[in-house]
């Protein structure tokens, strides 16, 4: 080791130092931090948060004003006490109209919550809300009927272009199945006692083919339309109700679009995202003005807002939706409530199993005192809307004398609906050969009227929601994801919209099975069949409880679900599958290839195991919990067939198992509107109100903060 150098040594190499023992610089030099004794508290309180600092400062305003007007008044009263007894009269009034304002809570703020086919619309201080069709009408060249070149439902045609027979219009497969459900229903109506004549179809089929419709002048028609007469100049687009009454064969051309599909956006019917939103946004300030009677913009902005949005929602529509209300419309606040835990504050419960059957989307979540367990939240995309298509082809099987319905005409699709409507039961007692009539309106046209007979179509149609492959699945996957990426993280890029356990067993028992390519992947391949067909068989609900009792973490709003599960190809290791004792998951990039159609009564059931999580307790009262709402359930009997389905999948809860209506005689498809309404009321206690100045610094990061929820 060389030893240190002399003075003279370090003089004669030229190394001697010959500054003055001075600085390098002036600045302070800061001590490196000793990670032993390292802390901070950046980010550890409320108070560092600018959503809590303006929530803090509002609180005392308000309590400061409320002191100051207190004493206020006191000093008033000795005043005017000594004045005489009439002036103290005159200051009691004064103070009546002081908290006249306080008495109309919520007459300042808009409740909205949009569906695939109707939007309601209303003050929190309302009864009850409008309701919109949620759609609009748009100058074209060709009415969307005129756009399509197969009617709706699709028929086949034999090889020379000519129509097939009424029994082969959807295909031997669709009417096997048709044949398949009808032979079930009278197994199930003889061992319940119930006389059945053995031809019934056949003088159904007779009937329908001999009827000739009658015809009736429009001066004779005391229900007839009232269509949409165009002003001139026409306008660009037409909303709501006056967009479905705008003839077919208008001059000129309308054509209908339908922003929101399926409980999501319509990216299918739809060339850019903007369109697409900008509809949304027409439809929602028409409504305000017509509605609710606030036509200046202006006004606008002293009022509050609250949106619902789905249990499992999109956060790229979310964060649109904030924009919109609080840039265009500009709103003093905005709020978002989830479905289920809207209609729980409607319904006035703490817990249950909200079953919401839309017209085009089927949500279920299980909500827990005043909370959404995320793992319960299942969203599948059949509705209401899926039971009309499904009569009409039943109806169209069995010779309807309307031959020419076509869905894709509004005038049809609004003939199918009231036929639905009126017509469709799932009580069995009703289930018989019956006489029924419609009036066929069409714009320029005398009224046709139309009689025919219908048997089993009207009970099985509504059946599909426990047997979905009778509904046409195939066009609901289109366009999705053509228009709108789905949300990802600004870290690392992986989607963190929310998850679900249910949910994502769901897909896994709907996934294809996979391709065998070596001992490992069919083996593995071969678990997921079995897991496939118990799931379908039984419901989720035993599989779960035969599970190990170890909780699962949750994965709502994680970027990307558990890595154990069936092995996809090109993706996880398959022997971790084989050897995982956890439900198989399916990645998150390809949830979008799988349709969630699933049985209702199934999909209820493994809501309910998800949420439960092996607590028999909690189960019992989920299960003695179920509250069904939404304009789907409006079908008679369907309580009745939906808790008897429940009943035979599992008989060890039988006399647990309940299902509940809207209490009040309230109407089920108004359920989660009342509630948001509800929420909208708790002015002192609602910490989710979203202000202008905190969006303008910091955005829909904001969300966060402030939902009730992991967002």
């Amino acid at each position: 080791m060389v030893g240190k150098k002399s003075g003279k040594a370090l003089r004669d190499e030229g190394l001697e130092r010959t500054d003055n023992n001075m600085d390098l610089s002036s600045w302070p030099q800061v001590a490196a931090i000793n990670q032993k004794n390292y802390y901070t508290d950046y980010l550890k309180r409320d108070d560092q948060y600018l959503a809590f600092r303006l929530q803090n400062e509002e609180a005392r305003t308000k309590m400061t004003k409320s002191a100051k007007d207190r004493d206020r008044a006191l000093a008033m009263a000795k005043t005017e006490a000594a004045e005489g007894e009439a002036e103290a009269d005159g200051d009691a009034n004064m103070e009546d109209a002081e908290e006249t304002p306080a008495e109309a809570a919520g007459s300042k703020v808009i409740v909205i919550h949009v569906g695939s086919q109707n939007l309601r619309i209303g003050l929190s201080s309302d009864a009850l809300p409008k309701t919109v069709p949620m759609v609009i009408a748009r100058k074209a060249k060709t009415s969307e009927s005129e756009d399509q070149e197969e009617p709706n439902p699709k028929r086949q045609k034999r090889d020379d272009g000519t129509p097939e027979e009424p029994e082969h219009l959807f295909g031997t497969e669709w009417s096997s199945q048709f044949n398949k459900m009808s032979a079930d229903l009278k197994v199930h109506m003889r061992t319940n006692k119930r006389r059945m004549l053995p031809n019934s179809k056949e003088m159904v089929v007779n009937f329908n083919r001999r009827t000739v419709p009658e015809t009736i002048s429009e001066h004779n028609d005391p229900m007839r339309i009232e269509w949409t007469e165009l002003s001139t100049p026409p306008p660009e687009y037409i909303v709501g109700q006056a967009a479905l009454r705008v003839p077919d064969s208008s001059q000129p051309r309308y054509k209908l679009y339908w922003p929101l599909r399926n409980g999501c956006c319509n990216e299918r019917d739809y060339a850019s995202k903007r369109m697409l939103f900008l509809d949304i946004s027409l439809i929602l300030e028409d409504a305000i003005k017509s509605q609710l009677g606030l036509t200046s913009k202006k006004d606008w902005a002293q009022y509050s807002c609250v949106f619902v949005i789905p249990d499992l929602y999109e956060k790229s529509y979310v964060t649109q939706i904030l924009e919109m209300l609080m840039r265009e419309f500009s709103f003093a606040r905005v709020c978002f409530i989830q479905e289920s835990l809207a209609a729980t504050f409607g319904a006035g419960l703490t817990s249950a199993c909200v079953v919401d059957i839309g017209a085009q989307k089927t949500s279920i979540c299980c909500v827990e005192e005043g909370m959404c367990v995320e793992n319960s939240r299942v969203n599948l995309k059949m509705g209401g809307r899926d039971v009309t298509e499904t009569f009409i082809k039943m109806m169209l099987h069995d010779h309807f004398p309307y031959a020419d319905i076509d869905l894709w005409r509004r005038y049809d699709f609004l003939l199918a609906e009231d036929l639905k409507r009126t017509i469709c039961t799932m009580n069995e007692a009703n289930v018989s050969p019956q006489v029924f009539d419609f009036h066929l309106r069409v714009a320029g046209q005398d009224t046709q009227k139309h009689t025919f007979k219908a048997f089993d179509e009207v009970h099985l149609a509504p059946m599909g929601f426990f047997e979905p492959t009778i509904f046409d699945n195939l066009p609901k996957l289109d366009g999705c994801r053509k228009l709108i990426d789905r949300s990802v993280d600004i870290y690392d890029g992986q989607p963190n919209d929310p998850l679900s356990t249910a949910q994502s067993e769901i897909l896994t028992a709907l996934a294809p099975p996979l391709p065998k390519i070596n001992g490992e992947l069919q083996s593995a391949s071969a678990d997921a069949q079995a897991a496939q067909s118990k799931t379908q068989q039984s419901g989720a609900l035993g599989r779960v409880q035969e599970q190990e009792a170890t909780p699962h973490s949750s994965v709502a709003g994680s970027p990307a679900p558990e890595a154990t599960g069936t092995p996809q190809a090109g993706g996880a290791n398959p022997s971790a599958a084989a050897t995982s004792t956890q439900t198989p998951r399916i990645a998150v990039e390809e949830r979008d290839d799988i349709l969630p159609v699933f049985p209702l009564d199934s999909a209820i059931l493994t809501s309910i195991a998800h949420a439960a999580r092996s607590d028999e307790k909690k189960m019992r009262d989920f299960i003695g919990g179920i509250m069904v709402i939404g304009g789907g359930t409006l079908t008679s009997g369907f309580h009745l067939c939906l808790e008897e389905r429940l009943q035979t999948l599992r008989p060890g809860f039988l006399k647990e198992i309940m299902i509940g209506a809207p209490p009040r005689d309230l109407d089920p498809q108004v359920v989660v509107w009342k509630g948001a309404s509800i929420f909208g009321k708790l002015s002192g206690t609602n910490d989710s109100w979203i202000g202008k100045l905190e969006y303008d610094r910091l955005g829909h990061r904001l969300m966060a903060y402030k939902c009730m929820w992991a967002y």
